[in-house]
């Protein structure tokens, strides 16, 4: 596997649901509690990817088994050829802040920001929790679209906000975040998907620009998980986990981590 398959692999949806400690059909059952620790490197924005997974939601969402599934939305149908899709908002979600999720942060959310792969003609609420997407070509392929992580759910739309402002439906809330550095969230008590996901207390992200200093930082316990690291004196010291194997890690972890049976290789 090349370097780049590697990278476009541990920034796949179900590989970062996986490292924002999101992720179910775990390999053992989990147990909550503790910090997640994860190394990542400082090129193509790979922190802020991870982090605004554990912030944010999307209406839908790609298990790590590459299984779709509803998050945001409860369920959806089309009409008219698969030209105009409905929506089916959860009516438990909340912000960050305290607020309700309603369907017209859905709306300004979505509106104007285009969907890769779709032809938009018009987002627009028809009910108190439904909204309607118009488009203007047929496409059966809008749910999975939709759960790309660039379509995620904001107060009012406000999806690009700095990361240490941002406010979303996650399991986690920011508590600081640098840029290109560190990020550190906590998990919300009471959260709409409390024993399915966010297992851990604390998500800490920390941007180490060196593959074998990730490697070295997990061989000698700073870090949880490291992501794409220089696999040598990991596979030397024996007992990590590695994703998709040894020969080809885009990822290492702990053996106390929790990982996936199975993970999509596709984006």
């Amino acid at each position: 596997m090349t370097r780049i398959d590697r990278r476009a692999l541990f920034t796949s949806g179900a590989a970062a649901a996986l490292l924002a400690a999101t992720g179910t059909s775990l390999a053992a059952a989990p147990r909550a509690g503790g910090v997640l620790r994860l190394a990542v490197p400082r090129q193509d924005g790979l922190m802020e990817q991870v982090a605004r997974g554990a912030v944010f939601d999307t209406l839908t969402e790609i298990a790590p088994d590459g299984v779709l599934r509803g998050e945001l939305a409860e369920g959806w149908h089309s009409s008219d050829a698969a030209r105009t899709w409905s929506f089916d908002l959860r009516s438990d979600v909340r912000f960050h802040d305290g607020a309700a999720m309603t369907a017209a942060d859905v709306v300004a959310s979505l509106s104007g920001r285009g969907i890769d792969g779709a032809e938009v003609a018009l987002v627009q609420q028809v009910a108190d929790h439904r909204i309607e997407i118009q488009l203007t070509a047929a496409n059966p392929h809008l749910p999975y679209l939709l759960a790309d992580p660039v379509h995620v759910i904001a107060p009012a739309g406000q999806v690009d906000l700095p990361l240490a402002q941002a406010v979303g439906t996650g399991c986690y809330r920011v508590e600081r975040a640098q840029d290109g550095r560190h990020f550190r969230a906590a998990k919300l008590a009471d959260h709409y998907k409390a024993g399915q996901a966010g297992w851990v207390d604390t998500v800490e992200v920390i941007v180490i620009p060196d593959a074998r200093v990730r490697a070295e930082a997990l061989r000698d316990g700073y870090v949880d998980v490291a992501a794409l690291p220089a696999p040598e004196a990991l596979i030397e010291k024996g007992g990590f986990l590695y994703h998709p194997s040894a020969s080809d890690m885009a990822l290492a972890a702990r053996s106390d981590v929790g990982m996936p049976r199975t993970v999509g290789r596709r984006a």
